[in-house]
């Protein structure tokens, strides 16, 4: 489900669960574990990538869909955690986007420090709505925190998937290269933030964040957003998705 690599003081974690990395609550977790494990070992910078051509291409709703409510409340908890795991982090979070990231793909990104994406014909945003699930308060505001809050109320509102020129004029991305040098551009911009003077730039950088970070509940998140799953227009709109998703 996942893979690392560590060396020069920077650990990348690969989200590998074909064909989607698709996201269910064991990912999530190993996901969270390897980041908090990273980061216990001295890592400096954590990677955060997926395989090519998809970086995630956000929940498993095939698999979360049947659940009870305590499983699926339990799935939003991990999700939650690993999110506000990601904003809180002692060390920067590079995500390496290496393909389509929408939904919970985009989600996972938009709470690391620095966005990377390949170049390509790639989508990336929340969808959500488009599937009947309302966006969750506190991803709300983790898109807010990147764009701005009159740009991130259209692209959510409307579910709007953007190409990666659009990502960068925006602000979703902060770089993109060719796939071939996703990961190499990756390190060297890690390295680059390992070797600055890590007390004055890991505080700079909490600074920054710190209105998005006090916002983050996650036992509270997971009861909300749990609450909107089991809503009836979301349900019948997570039935449609696995029924199209059935016909591919």
């Amino acid at each position: 489900m996942i893979r690392t690599e560590s060396r020069d003081g920077i650990t990348a974690i690969s989200i590998d669960r074909p064909p989607a990395n698709a996201l269910n609550t064991e990912l999530v977790s190993r996901l969270h574990d390897a980041h908090q494990a990273a980061c216990a070992d001295g890592a400096r910078v954590v990677i955060l990538t997926g395989r090519p051509g998809m970086f995630s291409g956000g929940l498993d709703v095939p698999e979360l869909l049947p659940q009870s409510r305590a499983a699926v409340e339990e799935f939003w908890l991990a999700f939650f955690r690993l999110t506000r795991a990601l904003a809180v982090s002692p060390v920067p979070v590079v995500a390496a986007i290496s393909g389509h990231a929408p939904a919970g793909g985009a989600v996972l990104a938009i709470h690391c420090d620095y966005r990377i994406g390949a170049r390509g014909n790639f989508r990336m945003g929340l969808n959500e709505v488009a599937v009947g699930l309302p966006v969750p308060d506190c991803i709300m505001l983790a898109l807010e925190h990147l764009v701005g809050a009159r740009l991130a109320q259209r692209l959510a509102m409307t579910a709007q998937l953007v190409g990666v020129d659009e990502a960068l004029a925006i602000g979703l991305l902060d770089e993109a290269v060719e796939p071939d040098q996703l990961l190499t551009h990756a390190w060297e911009w890690s390295r680059r933030l390992a070797g600055l003077p890590q007390l004055a730039m890991n505080r700079t950088r909490m600074l920054a964040r710190r209105r998005l970070v006090d916002l983050l509940e996650p036992q509270a998140d997971a009861r909300l957003a749990t609450q909107l799953w089991f809503s009836e227009e979301t349900q019948a709109g997570m039935r449609a998705l696995v029924e199209r998703l059935a016909k591919k």
